[in-house]
């Protein structure tokens, strides 16, 4: 161990998690970010044992025998095009990116062919503890004594090892991530729009909305640039939130217009193909108690019916896309699974089923907020196949500053919250 060291390219949060890690689990740690943050890191690092922050990726590169690019998607290729001449003879690279297709082009097209290439990705942020948690391991290029020296460095984390190619990476994310995160971006975008902190109102508070709340704030505490690489460079990615877009439109003009036989035909038949016999039998991911304890409001002594529109299209997505959601479990990240448990939670129990069929039809309690919601699916959706990084910036920034004040708190509730849906799955 002592003869071996990591590099980092790229302190960001995930890059000072692995950092910290690694270096606390005894290995050697160099690693760097971009010039100017050189000092502060130097100091936030001071007396971190076995972590030396070096100038730049050059010296990284240079020095270490395995080097992880902890880098933004969409800055991957023109960083190892930076960096990669320098690499140590004879060392292992990996990547830290959502997205593999990118980073496994730059690899092949700069890197030395002396070079190993071994990717990682952990599917949790950096706020979560990694024990137990995904942790995708790629062997585009290596021997398989060097991988299994990757497997040796990563066994710190605890973390869930899963073997797969960067085509299957790419695959199951956008199954598992793209879609969980435009529906909770635009329940953001929507109630911004209506200028609503919706623990606030009585009709959000319990049950199903603690999770929609929780989530969405958790999503919006972090970078924008985490779901910006993986939405806009995975091309399954692209599609998936392009249905999901299409699925809220058609049940939603199907509420406006009242068509209450082809829109219950429609959302059953879609749950019938993504929850039915193969889940007959088996417990809920979520059970009430469960959905009751976090809270960001009081709960009221009376639930307000919802038309839960968001819930039915993401179901609806799955059944037109052919995803069966329970598939890539050893896989998911804790956002998705919180949101297979609340669509399931839906979808199995049919007495709520039909009350929220009802209430999409009959009831306008709710329908400003999904005129709304509908509004921020299609545009999320535009803006992901525009590829556009500076839109999908200032869109994800200017709802993350309306909710910040309530970060903290949400952090602490979804912590909690996950901490539960994890034992259960």
């Amino acid at each position: 161990m002592s003869e071996i060291t990591v590099g980092i390219i790229g302190m960001g949060d995930m890059g000072k998690m692995y950092a910290r890690r690694i270096g606390a689990a005894g290995w050697r740690v160099n690693a760097c970010d971009t010039p100017e943050r050189f000092q502060p890191l130097q100091q936030e690092f001071t007396g971190v044992h076995n972590v030396q922050v070096l100038q730049d990726g050059h010296l990284v590169s240079r020095s270490s025998d395995y080097i992880i690019y902890s880098v933004e998607a969409e800055a991957i290729n023109r960083v190892v095009a930076d960096y990669a001449s320098s690499t140590k003879l004879g060392a292992i690279v990996g990547g830290q990116t959502s997205c593999k297709e990118p980073e496994m082009k730059a690899f092949e097209q700069y890197l030395p062919q002396d070079v190993e290439i071994v990717s990682c990705h952990s599917l949790h942020g950096p706020r979560i503890n990694p024990k137990g948690q995904p942790l995708v391991l790629i062997r585009q290029r290596a021997s398989l004594k060097s991988f299994e020296l990757v497997e040796e460095i990563f066994s710190c984390f605890g973390s869930e090892i899963v073997h797969l190619t960067a085509e299957e990476h790419d695959r199951i994310t956008a199954d598992t991530q793209a879609v969980t995160h435009a529906a909770f971006l635009s329940m953001g975008t929507a109630w911004h729009a209506n200028n609503q902190f919706p623990w606030e109102i009585s009709r959000y508070v319990g049950g199903i909305e603690n999770v929609k709340c929780n989530i969405m704030l958790r999503i919006y505490s972090n970078r924008w640039h985490v779901y910006a690489g993986l939405a806009i460079l995975n091309p399954s990615a692209q599609d998936q939130i392009r249905q999901y877009a299409q699925s809220v439109t058609e049940l939603f003009k199907m509420m406006l217009s009242g068509q209450r036989n082809e829109f219950e035909k429609r959302v059953k038949t879609a749950g019938q193909a993504v929850f039915g016999a193969a889940r007959d039998g088996q417990d809920l991911l979520l059970k009430d108690d469960v959905l009751d304890r976090f809270s960001l409001g009081k709960v009221p002594s009376k639930r307000t019916p919802n038309s839960h529109l968001t819930l039915l299209a993401m179901v609806d997505c799955w059944w037109r896309l052919g995803i069966v959601p329970y598939d890539h479990m050893i896989c998911s990240t804790p956002p998705f699974r919180l949101w297979l448990g609340v669509t399931e939670y839906l979808f199995r129990k049919p007495q709520l089923l039909d009350e929220v069929i009802k209430t999409a039809i009959e009831d306008n309690t709710f329908r400003a907020d999904d005129l709304e919601f509908t509004f921020a699916a299609r545009g999320w959706s535009d803006c992901v196949s525009f590829g556009d990084f500076a839109s999908y910036r200032d869109r994800f920034e200017r709802v993350q500053k309306y909710f910040a004040p309530r970060f903290a708190e949400a952090t602490r509730i979804g912590n909690d919250m996950i901490k539960v849906i994890l034992e259960k799955t």
